[in-house]
């Protein structure tokens, strides 16, 4: 696991730190989940991940969910 930080511009907008998106490149998706105080970012695949993300996020945004998962 990497953890870096970063700052977001007056304009909204976030540099992803250079070791980091060394799998990324420009054009690429990526899909963006935010729930309560926490933001993430994945690479998508495909048209057919963002979907699933969508649908995944409303049945697994729950309290009772994020125990289960936690320690993961």
């Amino acid at each position: 696991m990497q953890i870096d930080t970063t700052k977001m511009s007056s304009r909204g907008q976030v540099v992803i730190p250079l070791d980091m998106r060394k799998d990324i490149k420009e054009g690429d998706r990526l899909i963006v989940i935010r729930k309560d105080d926490e933001i993430i970012i994945k690479k998508s695949v495909s048209e057919w991940t963002l979907l699933s993300e969508k649908s995944f996020s409303e049945t697994w945004l729950s309290k009772e969910e994020d125990e289960a998962w936690k320690d993961l």
